[in-house]
């Protein structure tokens, strides 16, 4: 058919067209007016008691648990309540609570297994205080024979200096009795933290002791608290 003659004949053509076309998208119309609708069913009861039923979560039940069914009207899970901001902090608070508690009661379980694991009785812990303890001791004698040593050098030092009374000590004079006091100064301050150590050391065993004993008595591991709070009530 030439241009002219579709033209000359397009009105009663039109007509035809708009019904093939509405023959050819009635189908994928009906399709989609009959899709299944979502697979979760929720329903709640709200505040003023009625039952409202939606295939989305509820509005008006954002407050309360609601339920999502399945298509056979079996409960597929609970919805808890949306919470307000205040009360997600909370929430959130009280979890981290449970959790550093549960992990210190852990922690404190670990520690008391294998504190008995490494002492059997009250002997192999006593061993165990005297070799530490022994450390340290030999560190303040070491320190305190350094002392000794250094004011027996002093005592030389001050000999010499006799030989200028009333002038200006020599330079070098000077200078070793300047490092004579440094020293000294130093190995005191190393004395004071060895004992230190002795009582931080002991005051540990004292600890592990008074928490050892209620545990070879039947106490349960992790039952007795902290090992902090052992040690200061063996004090």
């Amino acid at each position: 058919m030439t241009a002219v003659a579709l033209a000359s004949t397009g009105g009663a053509l039109l007509p035809l067209v708009a019904a093939a076309l509405l023959w050819v998208t009635a189908p994928v119309q009906a399709q989609s007016q009959f899709e299944p609708p979502p697979s979760g069913i929720y329903t709640c009861v709200d505040n003023q008691g009625r039952r409202i039923t939606s295939d989305r979560p509820i509005r008006e039940c954002l407050d309360r648990e609601q339920a999502e069914l399945n298509r056979d009207g079996s409960t597929r899970r609970k919805v808890p309540p949306s919470l307000t901001a205040d009360e997600r902090a909370a929430a959130e608070e009280a979890a981290r609570r449970k959790y550093a508690a549960e992990s210190a009661r852990n922690d404190a379980i670990r520690r008391d297994r294998n504190l008995m694991a490494r002492y059997k009785d009250e002997a192999a812990h006593n061993k165990a205080r005297e070799s530490a303890l022994d450390v340290v001791r030999k560190s303040v004698k070491s320190s305190q024979h350094r002392l000794a040593d250094l004011e027996l050098e002093k005592k030389a030092l001050q000999a010499e200096a006799e030989f200028y009374k009333g002038k200006d000590l020599p330079r070098q004079l000077k200078l070793q009795f300047e490092a004579n006091a440094a020293t000294s100064d130093a190995q005191r301050s190393l004395v004071a933290t060895h004992e230190a150590e002795l009582n931080r050391v002991t005051a540990v065993y004292d600890g592990e002791l008074a928490r050892l004993r209620k545990l070879w008595g039947g106490a349960a591991p992790g039952s007795l608290g902290s090992a902090s709070a052992t040690q200061s009530s063996a004090k």
